[in-house]
């Protein structure tokens, strides 16, 4: 038996290590309190120095300890003095202090005043841009989500158990973190004024190299924001295999090409590729002697397979570094300067750009001249689809009429629009240097005019979709000029600004927040188990009737896609062979010149890329027909303005009613507050996730044809010798004889895509929604932090920044 004693002591040592627990658990939550406080604290004694008009803080505010805020430290106590001083001066002499002149010392007591009037404060008021749209007496949307990210991070520092509930609460915190970046993509062809435009737009003269006509930029670059105070360049190169297949490729067309008297003008210059980097060598080498390392003595990361950095402190200085991994066609200065061009070797480039507003979660990308990137275009392609924005630059005074644009527009459509995410595409005409406003305003009307003749194009997207800016980069550089009415580079950077909107980026934070911290609230504030149990039984029941609303929504537009497919599928088997002859037996065409387009094409799994002309592609020409019959049911059905709602809106009108709940149960409402949120963050990753989805629906047509016809293709590309066109056409028309159930397994292959997406979506909303359900209505609470103070807070800034969003929709809306 056991000695009574023993017990005795056994429970009070049982109690010792309970209250020590609590006591260990209540100092946490006081530190987290300490360490926000402490945060706050900072910032605002940072804006009051701001507000003052001093140049600088020489005090370190980051050498403060949370400690340090027990009592009023001497060197705190000496910041707020430095900020009043400079309060009292600019009260004597109100004007703004000019660049380098003397403002009072902390020695220098001023006089000090807190009686100010109206007009003398709003002189000290932030900038515009401090404000980040704010209204007055509020904290900008940055400060708001500083704020609300210190008390998110302390708060999950807090969740000490290792129960369900608090593994649940610190995945969702971390799932706040999320980072949403807008892709831009500029078009043009060679000389257009691509870079110069990225340059203008985000004032940074020199960026990127630009001014040469006869240079280029070979190479994708990408330009984005850095935290960091240096310009970067994260060059990415293609591994040394590819390189080799490449170089055995290139000279393999040249070989090819010896006897062809001019005609490979119309294709790809390998010459261009190997001379750049290897001189007049790679015509005396085997391949195997140009991997030697001493051709890449200066990019050893090409040898590791790593990411190549640049830094530099001035855009200038960054730009002249990276023209030999970007630029081909060089002026002859620079082939001078430079002794071996490694674009050639070149993935992508990424251009880091410090302290720019324009580029916060945007990154623009500068696509090569001739729409074409690498010969693998799979990174090009992925870009595109990925892109939000578009814009097409070329020159003024021949927009409507040029070729090149419009071909790299129509090229890119099916990417873009049913095949991508490209919300507004903006046709930009450049140099628009002392054009009258009668000119600028008839050369819009006829570009506007000529999309409107674009069947392809406005299969894919909307009249509302398009927009025409004039633009003259040299002169807003300069600042001459700037009326935004004649030289619109103001309303594009306004329009980046709009793709970055901090207001919802931030709403967004705040408003999961606020749900997770209702959530712990809530599971502290005792046991209402009869409560719970009918909130439950009531969420649980409309969820599944959601789901079943949800279900036959898609499972009708399925059947939409069927019938549009079925149609499809006939006709591609009674004119297809319309299609293939018009490809096999060109009218413009002929001899030496078509039977190397044809060769390039059976070799390149029937894809033929010109060096000028338009891109020929086999299987987009033989899917054509099931592609028309769904484009503008697919663009209906999957909108790429997420606004808008995929599925007809299946997915934005799901909603488990918790504001009816809320308004009857009460004692719950933390929890349902919870759900709420929960359920309007399901929904946008939802659509999120069908975005990316669609795009592989709708290539899956295309990507079916081709993998049925990779077999003609290859017996195709074998034939050698006389008679080799003949055979390469009669080997093409014959398989796709024997292919026309293709059409057919194309059909069924979207189909099955289309259910399986119903069924990522009804999986999703299911098991998200009933786990939340479950943490919070049947989960009990461990030793969870009191987070009463950071959910008082956090209220307010989501109460300040949704009503601030109301009314930012109301003037959207009323506009």
């Amino acid at each position: 038996m056991s000695n009574p004693q023993n017990l005795q002591q056994g429970h009070a040592l049982a109690q010792w290590l309970a209250d020590m627990a609590d006591l260990q658990q209540q100092q946490a939550v006081l530190q987290q309190q300490q360490a926000v406080l402490h945060q706050r604290q900072k910032r605002m004694l940072q804006n009051l120095l701001t507000l003052s008009g001093a140049a600088a803080n020489p005090l370190h505010l980051d050498e403060l300890s949370p400690e340090d805020n027990r009592h009023m430290p001497p060197n705190l106590e000496a910041i707020v003095r430095l900020a009043e001083d400079h309060l009292a001066a600019r009260t004597e002499n109100p004007r703004r202090s000019q660049p380098g002149e003397d403002l009072p010392s902390i020695s220098e007591k001023g006089k000090r005043k807190s009686d100010l009037s109206q007009s003398e404060f709003s002189e000290w008021q932030p900038s515009p841009k401090r404000q980040d749209n704010c209204t007055a007496g509020s904290q900008s949307e940055t400060e708001i989500l500083s704020d609300v990210k210190d008390i998110m991070r302390c708060v999950s520092e807090g969740l000490h158990g290792r129960d369900k509930l608090s593994t649940f609460l610190k995945d969702k915190i971390k799932d706040l973190e999320t980072e949403k970046r807008h892709l831009v993509g500029v078009f043009g062809k060679t000389g257009a004024g691509k870079s110069s435009l990225i340059n203008a737009i985000i004032n940074k003269e020199g960026l990127l190299p630009s001014g040469s006509v006869s240079a280029c930029t070979s190479v994708m670059i990408k330009v984005e924001a850095t935290n960091g105070s240096k310009y970067e360049a994260h060059i990415e190169f293609i591994t040394k295999e590819d390189w080799e297949n490449e170089v055995q490729s290139l000279k393999l067309a040249l070989e090819d090409d010896d006897d062809d008297h001019g005609g490979n003008d119309d294709f790809l210059d390998p010459d261009g590729k190997l001379s750049a980097l290897y001189g007049e060598e790679w015509k005396e080498r085997s391949t195997h002697s140009l991997m030697d390392n001493k051709y890449f003595r200066d990019i050893p990361e090409f040898r590791m397979s790593k990411i190549k950095i640049l830094e530099s402190d001035s855009a200038e200085g960054l730009s002249e570094e990276i023209v030999k991994y970007t630029r081909s066609d060089s002026n002859e200065r620079e082939e001078e300067e430079v002794k071996r061009w490694y674009w050639p070797l070149v993935k992508c480039v990424t251009v880091k750009v410090p302290d720019n507003d324009f580029l916060d979660h945007v990154t623009l990308v500068d696509l090569p001249g001739n729409g074409d990137c690498r010969s693998s275009d799979k990174i090009w392609t992925g870009f595109v689809a990925s892109c939000s924005t578009v814009w097409i630059v070329t020159e003024m005074n021949r927009a409507a009429s040029e070729k090149e644009a419009w071909k790299i527009l129509e090229d890119a459509s099916g990417l873009l629009g049913n095949g991508g995410k490209c919300q507004q595409i903006h046709f930009i005409c450049t140099k628009s240097d002392n054009e009258k406003p009668d000119y600028v305003n008839k050369v819009k009307s006829a570009v506007m005019n000529e999309f409107k003749k674009r069947k392809l194009l406005k299969d894919h997207f909307s009249e509302d979709c398009f927009k025409v800016f004039t633009v003259s980069s040299t002169e807003f550089l300069k600042g001459e000029n700037v009326n935004p009415d004649l030289n619109e580079i103001p309303k594009l950077q306004e329009i980046l600004k709009n793709l970055n909107d901090a207001r919802s980026k931030t709403l967004n934070y705040v408003s999961g927040a606020h749900g997770i911290l209702s959530l712990i609230q809530g599971a502290r504030s005792g046991e209402v188990v009869e409560q719970k149990n009918d909130v439950c039984a009531v969420l649980e029941g409309n969820l599944s009737i959601q789901l079943n609303r949800v279900k036959k929504a898609i499972e009708d537009i399925t059947k939409a896609f069927e019938q549009r497919l079925r149609e499809g599928v006939e006709k591609s088997q009674n004119l297809c062979e319309r299609k293939l002859r018009s490809f096999l037996y060109p009218s413009k065409m002929f001899g030496r010149a078509f039977h190397k387009m044809l060769q390039s094409a059976v070799r390149n799994d029937g894809v033929q890329k010109p060096k000028r002309g338009k891109t020929k592609d086999l299987n987009v020409i033989l899917a054509s027909y099931l592609t028309e019959s769904i484009d503008e049911e697919f663009r209906k059905t999957f909108q790429n303005n997420i606004k808008c709602g995929h599925f007809n809106g299946a997915i934005d009108a799901f909603s488990l009613s918790t504001d009816s709940l809320i308004a009857k149960y009460k004692d719950v409402e933390l929890q349902l507050t919870f759900l709420q949120t929960e359920e309007k963050e399901i929904k946008t990753k939802l659509n999120k996730t069908i975005l990316t989805q669609k795009k592989l629906i709708y290539k899956s047509l295309t990507e079916t044809i081709k993998n049925n016809m990779k077999e003609g293709y290859k017996e195709a590309a074998s034939f050698q010798g006389p008679g080799t066109l003949k055979n390469m056409r009669d080997t093409v028309e014959r398989h796709v004889h024997s292919k026309m159930d293709m059409f057919e397994e194309a059909k069924s292959v979207m189909l099955k895509q289309l259910n399986d997406l119903k069924e990522t979506v009804l999986r999703t909303l299911k098991e998200t929604m009933k786990e939340s359900i479950e943490h919070s209505l049947k989960t009990e609470a461990c030793s969870l932090p009191d987070v009463s103070e950071h959910l008082e807070v956090v209220k307010k800034h989501y109460d300040e920044l949704h009503d601030g969003q109301d009314e930012k929709n109301n003037h959207t809306g009323n506009s």
